[in-house]
């Protein structure tokens, strides 16, 4: 499966974006009430024109939003072009919202005249103005970019794979992936998983030219580099960090994979130098492979996917976190026409959050199930009386920080043992695999990120260049893997993230780091304990977007971000 994750509203509005708040220190703790931290007893004339704009402002976009949302829910299950014209109507409606520059001009005006905010007024002004600098375009430029996104995100949701005159969805085809041991037979399928890619890879490049456009009417390079600046990473610094992954993981990777090759051309007896990128069972190589002495499915036999939904429905309520409002209006199993991906959205910032999936009984699906639950109990659990633009998480990669670490507990033998009643003689047997399953997930993981980043940072500094050859020349790199010989497709097109998702996979990374810290922070208290709800419910749900993600981290784990968690899991 190919994990889209925390995806909010429409895909032309999937970064989340935030903003340095200079000098402000927050007080958020326990029985505190949030609105003391912006309450002031006396103002001026100028701070009260300001927040009554505010109030306004809050007051429209969250209408907006939840319209654009419900739109956007609806055209992912029907799958229909009527629906997603409609998504992609109220996706550029709040977009034309902020970039009209008489009420950006008074927002400015009124925000300079209103000079002693507190830090919780100054947080949400400097959100609403990153939103309205972010879309300072013209109304032509802002439609295209809507309309291809989601003409192509529909060629994805529509595409039908064929093989051997059948037509497979994604799922169909990455199960006969798992299950082919004949080479000829897995490169077929994994050419099939790929043919999406010629159809929507002209339409990618055309996209990418339109937002680099738009990029530089804001004064950036190209669209990586302004998508960066407005998550509020510094470009450097991002490619610093994964320099350090790079360098850290490379001797890891390269040791691991030779032990995977050498464990898969057993497996499909053939030579080393005759393993392609189909002997992987992800088509990406983002995911390992099922280990051979341990395969998580067997846990799964005999149950339905209706019991994959009530399993995590039941693990969340044993934890004193429950997801049971996310269920009621989350969409669960396949359907035609319907998105064969993930994803988690809150609809109106209220309490209204959704997922979709596509459950099957087996591991990866109940994964993919508690990842998104994870990213629902995060937004469901944020206070409800923030101003309504800071009921979002602190950052994309807490989320995804959140998400990955109940998503990863799949793999523990006690979660096994206690959520879907595995022998516990046999679940505690693979200890050791499962740890070592682990390891070569988060290498693999760490690997394939590196492929994304570089890839796209490239992509948008020159849409013209071979991107067929430059895909391969970055995955032989990172990944290790060889190309196939004379092969000229646009498989790099083939993942949707370029879409949906775009300047994104560097968060998932991030998110895997500060998921190593969660782990750390939780590791001293039991699974549903008081201390452990306070972890989560109070020191990283609850302050939504009160806080920059640097001082977030601070506040909810402790101690400054670092890879040092991520790194110590490696090598233990």
């Amino acid at each position: 499966m190919q994990k889209i994750g925390k995806i909010v509203g429409l895909s032309a509005l999937l970064v989340m974006l935030t903003a340095w708040v200079a000098n402000a220190q927050y007080s958020f703790s326990e029985g505190n009430n949030p609105n003391s931290l912006y309450l002031i007893t006396t103002q001026t004339a100028g701070q009260e024109q300001f927040m009554d704009f505010m109030s306004e402002y809050q007051s429209e976009t969250k209408k907006m939003n939840t319209e654009a949302n419900l739109a956007y829910w609806k055209a992912s299950i029907s799958g229909k072009e009527e629906d997603f014209d409609v998504a992609a109507d109220l996706g550029l409606k709040i977009k034309k919202y902020h970039a009209d520059k008489e009420r950006y001009e008074k927002f400015l005006t009124l925000r300079k005249n209103a000079k002693t905010l507190m830090p919780i007024e100054k947080r949400a002004a400097d959100i609403a103005e990153l939103q309205f600098k972010s879309n300072q375009l013209p109304e032509n430029l802002l439609k295209k970019m809507v309309n291809l996104s989601t003409e192509i995100e529909m060629i994805f949701q529509n595409d039908r794979a064929e093989l051997d005159g059948k037509q497979y969805t994604n799922n169909e085809l990455l199960e006969k992936l798992r299950q082919e041991t004949d080479s000829a037979k897995r490169e077929a399928i994994w050419k099939a998983l790929k043919v999406v890619g010629d159809k929507v890879a002209p339409k990618l490049v055309e996209l990418a030219k339109i937002r680099n456009q738009a990029a530089k009417q804001l004064g950036f390079a190209n669209f990586w580099e302004m998508e960066i600046v407005f998550q509020e990473h510094d470009p450097k610094q991002i490619m610093q960090i994964f320099a350090e992954l790079d360098k850290l993981t490379t001797p890891l990777f390269t040791e691991m994979k030779s032990e995977l090759d050498s464990e898969l051309t057993k497996k499909f007896g053939i030579k080393p130098d005759e393993m392609k990128p189909w002997h992987y069972d992800n088509p990406f190589f983002q995911e390992a492979p099922p280990a051979v002495d341990v395969d998580l499915d067997i846990f799964y036999v005999g149950k339905t996917k209706e019991d994959i939904a009530e399993i995590s429905r039941k693990f969340y309520q044993k934890l004193g976190i429950p997801a049971d409002s996310v269920l009621e209006k989350s969409s669960l199993y396949e359907q035609p026409g319907k998105s064969q991906h993930g994803f988690c959205t809150n609809i109106d910032g209220e309490g209204d959050v959704r997922i979709l999936c596509n459950l099957k009984p087996d591991t990866q699906w109940m994964d993919t199930q508690l990842h998104e639950l994870g990213h629902a109990v995060y937004d469901v659990n944020i206070d409800g009386t923030l101003p309504y633009n800071l009921r979002q998480p602190s950052h994309i990669f807490t989320t995804e920080g959140v998400a990955m670490y109940f998503g990863a507990l799949v793999q523990a033998p006690q979660w096994l043992i206690e959520n879907l009643g595995a022998d516990p003689e046999k679940a505690k047997s693979l200890a050791p695999m499962l740890k070592k399953q682990r390891r070569r997930e988060q290498l693999i993981f760490c690997r394939w990120v590196l492929v994304m980043l570089n890839f796209e940072k490239a992509l948008y500094e020159n849409p013209e260049q071979d991107l067929n050859k430059l895909w391969w020349d970055t995955v032989e790199k990172y990944q290790l893997l060889h190309r196939p010989e004379n092969r000229d497709a646009a498989d790099w097109a083939a993942k949707p993230h370029f879409t949906i998702a775009p300047v994104y996979y560097h968060n998932y990374m991030l998110g895997e780091l500060y998921s190593a810290m969660i782990r750390e922070a939780a590791a001293d208290f039991s699974p549903g304990s008081k201390e452990y709800r306070d972890l989560f419910l109070n020191r990283i749900f609850k302050i939504g977007n009160v806080y920059p993600w640097q001082e977030f981290v601070r506040y909810s784990m402790g101690k400054e971000f670092s890879p040092a968690a991520f790194a110590r899991e490696l090598k233990k």
